[in-house]
């Protein structure tokens, strides 16, 4: 089943949609509240064309959105030749990503001015879909209700400032339009084994990176048990696992690959979907 938050010109307002094909049937619904009645969800009225709709993070207002950074082995690799490393973690560790920043699939997202060293992320995100409160590992997936894409675009300036200071809020990856989400969640009975993707960026049509989800160093089961040791995951809340090795910053010809105004990039899931971004 494949979910997505979306408005037409002639319906401002964002809802939740069921995509079938290339047309949406409305849910006229939030997505949470589809989350929470997903069993019941069926294809009913007039289905809208796809080339009709506007896309929007398919969920915009998650109560958490939990980024879980540091997790992928060859990342870390870049990261410490970089010096944006300064310790490895012994747990999963994360920073929030502001609802304030998402943007949906196709969005045109503006480089602020004086950022010059913008890097891309493509990142799997698990969608969770019911309250999970001391989840056991062995259990973790059935807390799941899908997947979709993040490009938790990073100033890497900002990024820098922040790791010398120790400060671990990452104004550098809030920036309103810097979190790209989508292009829709892909329940959890499409995917095959979550940790067997291959996840791949491309600016203007060229490979930058196809990493698979395998080279993950916490996966759903650690990080689902670790934060909602205390903590109530609800409905609706996101957790981002990180991004793969490929990224511009880890690269000897980093200056040239840096995002610029002008350039198209898709973060994927391969054979699954393709998340769309438009720097401006």
């Amino acid at each position: 089943m494949r979910l997505l938050t979306f408005s037409t010109k002639n319906d401002p307002t964002p809802r939740a949609g069921l995509r079938e094909g290339n047309e949406v049937f409305d849910l006229r619904a939030p997505m949470k509240e589809a989350i929470r009645h997903l069993k019941a969800i069926r294809a009913a009225g007039t289905p809208i064309p796809e080339e009709e709709i506007t896309y929007h993070p398919p969920i915009p207002d998650a109560e958490k959105f939990l980024c879980v950074g540091k997790n992928y082995r060859t990342h870390l690799a870049e990261l410490r030749a970089n010096r944006l490393l300064t310790e490895t973690p012994q747990e999963p560790t994360a920073f929030v990503k502001l609802n304030s920043c998402l943007v949906g699939h196709k969005a045109r997202v503006k480089r602020p001015e004086g950022i010059v060293r913008l890097d891309y992320e493509p990142e799997l995100v698990f969608v969770i879909g019911k309250r999970a409160l001391g989840a056991k590992k062995a259990d973790a997936l059935s807390y799941v209700m899908g997947v979709t894409i993040l490009n938790d675009l990073t100033d890497r300036d900002a990024q820098e400032r922040e790791v010398a200071s120790g400060s671990r809020f990452w104004t550098g990856k809030n920036i309103p339009g810097f979190g790209p989400l989508g292009p829709e969640i892909v329940t959890l009975d499409e995917i095959r084994d979550p940790y067997d993707l291959w996840m791949t960026c491309a600016v203007n049509g060229e490979q930058r990176m196809r990493v698979n989800t395998a080279d993950q160093i916490w996966k759903l089961p650690d990080i689902l048990e670790h934060f909602s040791r205390h903590i109530p995951i609800e409905p609706g809340d996101l957790f981002s696992t990180g991004a793969p090795g490929g990224v511009a910053v880890g690269k000897p010809n980093a200056a040239a690959l840096f995002l610029k105004p002008g350039d198209v990039v898709e973060c994927g899931i391969e054979g699954i979907a393709t998340l769309r971004t438009y720097i401006v």
